[in-house]
């Protein structure tokens, strides 16, 4: 049921203290665990362990990356235009978190009679990325609602990407390492990359792993669940527009914004290359590791390094990015990150 609730706006300026700007983080970190690993290791599940044909799997992609164009605009103007005694974002990253950590994990599970079945996997996914969207809009959202104090802006920034990033560690790093662990087949005495340190692990790339997969994520799927929870307990809307303001919110808003705003269309073209080269990274790299260096037990000191400064440097980053600016250093790293 809509509520029109006008928030009272004497705390816009509240400077947000440590633990809400960590509660706030946590949905970075829930979403970037859950969903993270979906974008990461999916593929190779889905091409290896439930033997689905590569030109089904990229049709499916291709198919829910279509529906998000047409999608995500229609879940922006529901929210909007909706509130409740909760707030207008906060209600969400449990409404849809919840469906959203349960269907993740549905594309892993080991159920009788749906392995390698077609209209499963590609139901599952469609589902799990249209609820994606429903708590992904609203926790972006929820940022620019905690306050306008610039200080805790900049701080909740570094706070949000080190967690973040801390997520990234869990799923680049330890999730393939603790999968191949688990997985039964091939076992053997690996060098694992970390300076000699060696495991006992499986191939996760046989139909015979499916138990392992399964198993790792439940784990990552509570952890998540439980960071969605601290987020909305430890979060509050301080900046929201009125009832008057969102009444008249449309979704052809955002393609006329586009059509007016050209800084906004560059801003946008710079975030689709860059999650672009950055997905395609991290969806590549299992497939690279296993079949082209034949040396899948490498991932994880590999994701290591690449995960370290992410977490390393946002914590320095209040102090240091008027020394950027100055330098004019910082309009260079999307040079570098495509370069990477």
């Amino acid at each position: 049921m809509r509520k029109d609730i006008i928030p009272s706006r004497h705390d816009e300026y509240h400077k947000l203290t440590r633990g809400e700007r960590i509660g706030y983080g946590m949905g970075d970190f829930a979403q970037n665990l859950v969903f993270g690993t979906i974008g990461g290791f999916l593929a190779l599940h889905m091409l290896t362990v439930n033997t689905i044909s590569t030109a089904t799997a990229g049709f499916i992609f291709l198919f829910v990356r279509i529906v998000n164009v047409f999608w995500d605009p229609m879940v922006g103007t529901y929210i909007d235009r909706r509130s409740s005694s909760a707030g207008k974002y906060r209600p969400w990253l449990l409404r849809a978190g919840i469906p959203l950590v349960i269907l993740s994990a549905l594309l892993f599970a080991p159920i009788p009679g749906v392995r390698g079945s077609v209209p499963f996997a590609f139901i599952i996914y469609l589902a799990l990325d249209l609820v994606y969207s429903v708590v992904n809009i609203p926790y972006g959202s929820l940022n620019a609602s905690l306050t306008r104090d610039p200080e805790s802006i900049d701080k909740l920034t570094s706070t949000r990407m080190m967690l973040a990033n801390s997520a990234n560690l869990l799923v680049y790093t330890l999730f393939p390492m603790f999968v191949q662990i688990a997985s039964p087949k091939d076992r053997s005495l690996k060098d694992t990359g970390f300076f000699g340190f060696e495991l006992n692990m499986g191939n996760y790339t046989d139909p015979s792993a499916n138990y392992a997969w399964f198993g790792v994520y439940s784990i990552y799927m509570v952890l998540g669940a439980a960071a969605l929870f601290f987020c909305y307990k430890f979060t509050k809307e301080r900046v929201v527009a009125t009832a008057e303001q969102t009444a008249n919110v449309k979704t052809t808003d955002l393609f006329l914004e586009l059509k007016n705003n050209r800084p906004l269309v560059i801003l946008g073209l710079f975030f689709m290359l860059a999650f672009t080269f950055m997905f395609f990274m991290n969806t590549v790299n299992g497939f690279f590791n296993q079949f082209v260096v034949g040396h899948s037990e490498w991932m994880g000191a590999v994701g290591l390094v690449a995960s370290i400064p992410g977490i390393v440097f946002p914590i320095f980053w209040a102090q240091t990015q008027e020394v950027f600016w100055q330098k004019r250093v910082l309009p260079s790293f999307p040079c570098l990150v495509y370069c990477g």
